[in-house]
């Protein structure tokens, strides 16, 4: 495999270690320092995108310059980002997700199956990340609760303060701690009549999601153009 890495951060260089210990070549790179190579690189079996929100537009015109198949990972994107990633989709192979760990796509599948089973308990959502990510609540967080909430009805709140009242029985608390190093850790919580349940996944190191990206790249590489989610490609 010849991959293309679009931003060259602790999560760049993770996965050109990893990419070369399979004796894959990564033919390039670019990032927020040399943005100029996103004009002038050549066609790779797959691009690897965990670069930043600002950088997206540059991602995108390499892929339809080059016809390049698309891993993107970049998180805190907005509608109109998504929609340039649907329109590449029309021409080229893209896959975008908040987190390429498997774990995580089979909380999704799980929430997903079983949280309407659920639907009259109380739901709220915890994520931990270290002291340098700049978003939150995290990409992870957002698609976790989609699962919990897919037609967007809940009332979603960050934080509870003073004489807040009771609970209503549509909110769903989103709430994001930081601190220290950690890699990430997603809890849901569903609380009914004198019991609960959690689930939670913790990823020890962010090297499980560049592994993540690298498998997503090699099923992704001879696909026909689509916008392929995380699950169509593991499951």
């Amino acid at each position: 495999m010849r991959i293309f890495l679009s931003g060259y951060g602790r999560m760049g260089k993770m996965i050109e270690e990893l990419a070369k210990a399979k004796d894959w070549q990564v033919v390039g790179y670019a990032d927020i320092d040399c943005p100029e190579n996103y004009d002038t690189a050549e066609k790779a079996d797959v691009c690897i995108d965990f670069s930043g929100v600002g950088a997206l537009g540059k991602v995108v015109s390499y892929a339809e310059r080059t016809k390049t198949p698309l891993v993107c990972g970049t998180t805190g994107l907005t509608e109109p980002d998504f929609a340039l990633l649907s329109d590449l989709s029309k021409t080229v192979p893209v896959i975008w997700a908040a987190n390429y760990s498997t774990g995580i796509a089979v909380l999704r599948r799980m929430l997903r199956d079983y949280a309407p089973v659920l639907a009259d308990w109380d739901k709220e959502l915890v994520e931990k990340h270290h002291n340098q990510k700049i978003d939150a609540p995290s990409g992870t967080a957002k698609v976790l609760l989609q699962e919990l909430d897919p037609g967007a009805q809940a009332d979603v709140i960050s934080g509870r303060e003073g004489l807040c009242g009771k609970r209503k029985k549509n909110e769903i608390g989103v709430f994001a701690l930081r601190g220290g190093t950690v890699a990430g850790e997603h809890s849901v919580f569903f609380f009914g009549e004198d019991e609960s349940l959690s689930l939670t996944h913790t990823a020890n190191s962010r090297r499980i999601f560049a592994a993540g990206a690298l498998r997503a790249a090699e099923a992704l590489a001879n696909r026909a153009p689509k916008l392929y989610t995380l699950e169509e490609l593991i499951f």
